[in-house]
């Protein structure tokens, strides 16, 4: 393990025709951590996951991933990489077995089989390894997106939204699989609508609003930024949540309330 970033992005920007999405975004990811990118509906968040998984090209600015620049050494990052994107890409006619024995190969691994037998325990998928995909819910499409995503131990890995539209336990699988991701020394970036999951899951959360990142740190840092709610002798400390409307500047409800504020402190309980 080396101290230079795993990411590295410098004013990236992007437009489509009058839609300016990127203006200008800055931000490093360490390796072996797990940086979450929060944002509303249209930020911007999944415009640079594809840039940095190559899928797109940047307008302005420079990125480069596991050392490789997005740009000039496209090939390098996509042997670096591994990207789950918002939809299941699985082989619907292929059963669960078929699909990551499928990736296994493509990889060129040795023993495809174990890998996914591995795989196929491992998201409590033993009952269905031989059914059809297109027989399996939502969730279960998106658990088997997930582990092909895991094939080959990649260094780096995108998750964009990655536990969209999985009941809770799935979702605590998908979370402990990450964290183990990371133990590991994989660098993990994930896009999430999910507040609670970046609070869980990330080493490092930047909030992205209007083309820009406008906060980056870690949750203790973020807290930093606004003081703590008094209720007599008990000091509440600000949520992700919180921080996230009042700095962007939105009521939770699509609305606009301007710059953020501080949060109000009381000396007394109203009984």
């Amino acid at each position: 393990m080396t101290t230079e970033a795993a990411i590295h992005v410098r004013g990236l920007k992007k437009s489509y025709k009058e839609l300016r999405v990127l203006r200008g975004v800055d931000f490093d990811v360490a390796r072996g951590s797990v940086f979450a990118l929060l944002g509303s509906n249209g930020a911007g968040k999944t415009t640079i996951i594809n840039i940095l998984s190559t899928l797109l090209r940047a307008d302005a600015g420079t990125a480069s991933v596991n050392g490789f620049d997005v740009a000039a050494q496209p090939a390098g990052v996509r042997e670096s990489i591994s990207l789950t994107g918002q939809f299941a890409a699985v082989d619907e006619i292929l059963t669960a077995s078929e699909n990551l024995v499928l990736v296994a190969r493509l990889r060129h691994l040795k023993d495809a089989g174990r890998i996914g037998d591995g795989l196929l325990a491992r998201f409590q998928f033993a009952d269905a390894a031989q059914r059809r995909v297109s027989t399996y819910s939502g969730g279960m499409r998106r658990r088997l997106d997930i582990a092909m995503s895991l094939i080959g131990s990649p260094p780096v890995i995108f998750l964009d939204e990655p536990t969209s539209g999985l009941d809770p336990e799935s979702r605590l699988e998908v979370w402990n699989s990450i964290r183990e991701l990371a133990g590991r020394g994989t660098t993990v970036l994930l896009t999430t609508q999910y507040l609670d999951e970046a609070e869980h899951l990330a080493d490092q959360i930047a909030i992205l609003h209007q083309g820009r990142i406008i906060a980056n740190g870690t949750l203790a840092e973020l807290k930093q930024l606004f003081p703590p709610a008094q209720i007599e002798y008990v000091e509440k400390q600000p949520r992700l949540e919180e921080i996230f409307l009042a700095i962007t500047g939105s009521d939770g409800n699509g609305g606009n309330v301007g710059m953020p504020v501080p949060m109000a402190r009381t000396t007394k309980e109203q009984r």
